[in-house]
């Protein structure tokens, strides 16, 4: 039985109660683990500290942790983290609800200067969203462009559709549910009324009912029988009446004595749940005294015992599921791409028919203005039309519905329905309709960024697919490593644990990066950076340099570090600045605009001036250039960023001619669609699943860290 990963509604519903305990508590930090695992610092003046734990990955938790069960902090907050941090510090936890019966949880801060919101989406691939009281979003960790919702910053939060709520359903609506199904009982209590597969079971063994009962074959009595067992496991929950367990499955393997052994150590955790559960009597059950404390426990020990799992490189990752679901994927999303097709044709077309029909339309229209204008009740205005067509007025013939609450007419043009505003005329309802055929046609341009990430994740899974069985089948090396071959050839992929080096240099919040000659280059991220550098740290001996296209950082090629005596006798190699002349073109406008080169000139440090000419001006990290210049022209584009483990642990970036020496592992990328956020968490991921030490990666390569050395603009991975 395969250890439960992910919490269920009826997990969440029993969980706010225990979790409402806490209200009052004030939040002392945010931090953010990789970019799936949200972790809140706070005080509880009864209990003293208390940690919540909020994680969206594979894993899909929300519950309290034990202070000395919390991972170690990261090394450095990344931008969602000190976002967190500003909103929520010495905020009041206000509560926490779950929106209706989903897997949705609903967290409130309060603080003197407004309220905040965190929803954490724990279904599908998870996320955590942080809203205003008003619920516009001001951050999320994943954004969601699909037909249904779009969750992205700036726009207002918008949850699912509102499913069926078991726990409060009528016994009428119940009945509908139940008549409406085609399948089996426990099936139509796993979907219809939303429970899955193993509440659903359990109600079935609780309420005396066949599990594989063919919905038709369900008489009065077996409905009323599961619909007693739904009110008093929703009673129960409202009422707090929890009995936790944490079950356990043994190992059936035997001793060398031949007898099973019934050691807790050949014991694995599979699930954790509010009640007993009669679906799991063949299991070893743990009693707790709160859900919370089952479940810090449960994830605890199954984490555990995943870190004592043996090595995944000696067995077969199991390929054809990741592809088949990634194949899914893509199926799915090329039906919403295709509803968004047709959704704003639809809509277009409504706004030509009412072009088409102007005389009809805005008769109808005026007709209603003219008689809201009169004080007619809408109740009188509906009944006007139905005797107007009655006398076959076609305008009145046309009108199929007269919604005073919204302030609409619906009217019939050519077999095609369409609500109009009443208070607006012809021209208006027809640019509102284009406007709304716009926006679905943006929700499938995301709609289309989206599936080119699934491909790319499918590509990917074939790939290392491939390489697993060619590495399977391939023939053994020749010949081995002798001892300082082992050194400089250490698989730092495969190390189950990577020591932490930390070190941050005097220029680490500039861009930079070195040569393959070993040289520094630094350039600015902004205006006042670009002041500092030409100002502060440009000595004799360095080359600066700068793209001919406006916006682009100052570039400097260091002949020396600060801290040694400055020369202008040193000769910097041309393979230097070549690699300096692709930094300067990549972090510029080139890249931002979606172009694959540009010009760069060189010039020496002492041509450099921050006087500029006779009435002339030079604007904030401006400056003047007297003398020749050497242009490299058309100097392509190339960045890459990767993960550095020796002498330091960090991520670097750059031209992949220089990262790719430095760094165990890199990513090339090239201009693209992708925000620079949303792509720092595809490399993010990618770079998370080449380091068998995922916690590695997790402290030192978080996605705020990598963006920090991305170009401006948008990107996407260069193709092999």
């Amino acid at each position: 039985m395969d250890p439960k990963r992910e919490l269920t509604s009826v997990d969440l519903a029993a969980l706010v109660g225990e979790l409402g305990a806490y209200e009052g508590a004030k939040v002392d930090k945010a931090y953010l683990y990789g970019d799936d695992l949200v972790r809140l610092k706070m005080r509880d003046f009864d209990r003293g500290r208390m940690e919540l734990i909020l994680e969206v990955g594979e894993v899909k938790r929300a519950h309290t942790v034990a202070p000395e069960r919390v991972p170690d902090a990261p090394g450095r907050p990344p931008q969602f983290a000190m976002m967190l941090r500003n909103r929520l510090s010495g905020a009041d936890f206000a509560g926490v609800e779950q929106y209706e019966f989903d897997r949705i949880l609903e967290f409130v801060f309060e603080r003197d200067d407004g309220t905040t919101r965190i929803i954490v989406e724990l279904f599908g691939q998870g996320n955590v969203a942080v809203t205003d009281g008003e619920y516009e979003v001001i951050d999320c960790l994943e954004t969601v462009r699909l037909k249904s919702r779009t969750v992205v910053p700036g726009s207002r939060y918008e949850f699912p559709d509102t499913r069926t709520n078991p726990l409060t359903v009528s016994r009428e609506a119940f009945d509908h549910e139940m008549d409406d199904s085609d399948t089996d009982v426990v099936r139509t209590l796993a979907t219809q009324l939303n429970f899955g597969g193993l509440y659903a079971e359990e109600l079935c063994v609780r309420a005396g009912v066949e599990k594989g009962m063919d919905i038709d074959d369900a008489d009065e009595d077996v409905y009323e029988r599961l619909y007693e067992t739904i009110e008093r496991l929703a009673l129960d929950i409202r009422n707090g009446n929890f009995d936790p367990r944490l079950y356990l499955e043994r190992d059936d393997e035997e001793d060398d004595d031949g007898e099973g052994d019934s050691d807790d150590a050949n014991a694995s955790v599979v699930d954790v749940t509010p009640f007993p559960l009669e679906e799991h009597d063949d299991l070893d059950g743990e009693a707790y005294d709160s859900f919370l404390s089952a479940l810090d426990d449960y994830f605890f020990r199954l984490e555990l015992a995943e870190e004592e799992e043996p090595d995944p490189t000696d067995q077969r990752p199991d390929f054809e599921s990741e592809i088949a679901k990634q194949e899914r994927i893509i199926e799915q999303q090329q039906g919403a791409i295709e509803g968004f097709e047709q959704e704003a044709e639809a809509l277009r077309e409504q706004a030509e028919l009412l072009y088409a029909e102007y005389g009809l339309v805005d008769d109808i229209l005026s007709t209603i203005q003219g008689a809201r204008e009169q004080d007619r009740s809408w109740d009188d205005i509906r009944e006007r039309f139905e005797e107007g067509a009655e006398q076959g007025i076609s305008a009145a013939e046309a009108v199929v519905d007269v919604d005073g609450s919204e302030g609409t007419v619906t009217v019939d043009i050519d077999g095609e329905r369409i609500s109009l505003v009443a208070g607006q005329g012809v021209e208006q309802n027809a640019d509102r309709l284009y406007t709304e055929a716009k926006r679905v046609e943006e929700k499938k341009e995301g709609a289309l960024a989206a599936i080119e990430n699934t491909r790319e994740d499918l590509e990917d899974a074939k790939r290392r697919r491939d390489e697993w069985e060619a590495d399977e089948s391939g023939p053994a090396a020749d010949t081995e490593p002798d001892e300082d071959e082992e050194e400089t050839q250490r698989d730092w992929l495969s190390e189950p644990s990577i020591p932490i080096r930390e070190n941050e240099p005097w220029f680490d919040r500039f861009r930079w990066f070195h040569t393959s000659d070993d040289y520094l280059v630094i350039g600015g991220r902004n205006a006042d950076q670009n002041e500092e550098l030409v100002k502060k740290y440009l000595e004799p001996g360095d080359t600066v340099l700068h793209t001919q296209a406006h916006g682009g950082p100052v570039t400097v090629l260091k002949a020396t570090d600060p801290s040694e005596a400055s020369s202008s006798d040193i000769e910097l190699p041309d393979s230097s600045i070549e690699e300096a002349a692709q930094f300067a073109v990549s972090y510029s406008s080139v890249w931002k605009d979606g172009r694959y080169a540009g010009d760069v000139y060189a010039v020496d440090s002492d041509q450099v001036s921050k006087t500029p000419e006779s009435g002339e001006y030079l604007e904030k990290g401006g400056f003047a250039i007297r003398g020749d210049r050497t242009y490299y022209r058309d100097t392509p584009v190339g960045a890459a960023v990767g993960i550095q483990c020796e002498p330091y642990t960090r991520v670097i970036g750059g031209p992949p001619s220089a990262i790719e020496e430095r760094a165990v592992t890199t990513i090339e990328l090239e201009p693209g669609r992708y925000a620079q956020a949303d792509a720092a968490k595809r490399l993010y991921r990618q770079f998370r699943e080449r380091f068998e030490d995922e916690t590695f990666v997790r402290k030192i390569a978080s996605p705020d860290r990598i963006q920090h050395f991305m170009p401006p603009g948008g990107s996407r991975v260069a193709d092999d």
